[in-house]
């Protein structure tokens, strides 16, 4: 079936994959790259805006590795997950110093790079070296298993070692590495246009003769993986200080935590801790906001904004500075922050 299997996918996807993405029809390391980093857990029309701004402002590896922290982040704001524009920056600072500006030409050394882990390197392995290495994300986790009947529990590091080694068998063959840009885009491509999570859509699948899982008559029951995240709830209070000239109050959070390196409302666990903060004269224009929910990954923060007027008061907490909407709009800010900001803008 390797062969087989390989050679279906190809074919698929030269003549029905998708071509129109901004990252596709390159080899340069850096598009691939950036745009593997923003792909993880986000999709495609939400990166989309993100990829053409990031290019705009640094348009090479250099110039990314010369920006600041804070105007990575800046750009980055709203895409989540933070700590993949941390490693970004690292990683670009690191190709530079250690590679002269040029991303290296094997999936070995590219993991060697700050955010890049199997997977990622092997992408950029075989989009711009045509190396023969196998991916294994979570659209290609789905395809693989599926077509394999594999059940083996993917929570388990065996399991998910055994799978790698069968995506490497499913590799076309040494002689046919030239098709290895069309394969890798192709078990991409399946994943997310047809062997989709619920109701995929077998009857156009290219290599649905070949798979297990719909021969069974049960495609969703692929993947498996029994161990889920325990979601945990957490409520939290924001100061929302504002002084006489409409600035609000930002701190930048420590480098470690929710929302690390990240400018922020100042936050509180408890709204009596946030008005202890607070001068006499500022409590008294303390008033209650809209509490509202932000989902995490595996944990659920209940915001509760608290504003302040702050006339001629002193500052609101040791650390931090007044901004105003021009400064904040090009800050790194957290998602619910924003949120919060726009209706001061």
């Amino acid at each position: 079936m390797p062969l087989d299997f390989a050679m279906r996918v190809v074919a698929w996807q030269r003549s029905h994959g998708r071509s129109e993405l901004p990252w596709q029809n390159t080899r340069d390391p850096y598009r691939v790259w950036l745009s593997e980093v923003m792909l993880q857990q986000t999709q495609v029309s939400t990166v989309l805006g993100y990829f053409s701004r990031f290019l705009a402002r640094f348009p090479t590896v250099r110039a990314l590795a010369a920006g600041s922290e804070d105007e990575v982040f800046g750009l980055w704001s709203g895409l989540g997950y933070y700590s993949r524009a941390r490693n970004m920056h690292r990683c670009a600072q690191e190709v530079v110093a250690r590679f002269g500006g040029a991303f290296p030409n094997t999936a070995e050394e590219l993991q060697t790079l700050p955010g890049i882990g199997r997977s990622t390197a092997a992408a950029i392995a075989a989009f711009c070296f045509e190396q023969r290495v196998a991916i294994l994300d979570g659209n290609v986790k789905r395809v693989l298993t599926r077509v394999l009947g594999f059940d083996g529990d993917l929570a388990v590091a065996s399991q998910e070692k055994a799978l790698w080694a069968l995506a490497t068998e499913l590799l076309p063959a040494e002689a046919q590495s030239a098709d290895m840009v069309a394969y890798t885009q192709g078990v991409m491509d399946l994943g997310a246009t047809v062997c989709l999570p619920r109701k995929p859509s077998c009857i156009i699948c290219p290599v649905s003769d070949l798979c297990e899982a719909r021969r069974k008559g049960e495609p969703e029951r692929y993947p498996v993986k029994s161990r889920k995240l325990r979601r945990t709830a957490q409520s939290l209070w924001m100061l929302k200080a504002r002084d006489r000239e409409g600035r609000i109050w930002l701190e930048k959070r420590p480098s470690r935590g929710i929302w690390a390196g990240l400018y922020c409302l100042p936050v509180y666990e408890s709204r009596s801790l946030l008005l202890d903060q607070l001068a006499p004269e500022a409590r008294l224009t303390a008033h209650d906001g809209h509490a509202f929910v932000h989902v995490l990954t595996h944990k659920d923060l209940h915001l509760h904004p608290v504003s302040v007027e702050c006339e001629g008061c002193q500052s609101p907490t040791e650390t931090g500075g007044w901004y105003r909407a021009a400064d904040w709009i090009s800050l790194g800010l957290p998602a619910p922050v924003r949120k919060l900001l726009s209706v001061e803008s």
